[in-house]
């Protein structure tokens, strides 16, 4: 098997924590409490995590606009 091709099988699962990290710091959650709980929960339980926020958790923010 090539490099290339073991790195993308381990590197492909991380791509929804990495961008559930991003969105979480992207939105309002009401109170800090709530933000910090799905921050939390995204890195904390990484793959898992990051499908869990996007289904669920992403619905309950809202984006900041600035």
């Amino acid at each position: 098997m090539s490099h290339g091709l073991t790195l993308l099988i381990f590197l492909l699962p991380m791509v929804p924590t990495f961008w559930a990290i991003v969105d979480v710091a992207y939105r309002d959650f009401g109170s800090i409490k709530k933000k910090a709980l799905w921050g939390g929960f995204v890195v904390f339980v990484p793959c898992l995590g990051g499908l869990v926020y996007l289904i669920f958790g992403r619905r309950q923010g809202t984006k900041i606009t600035q």
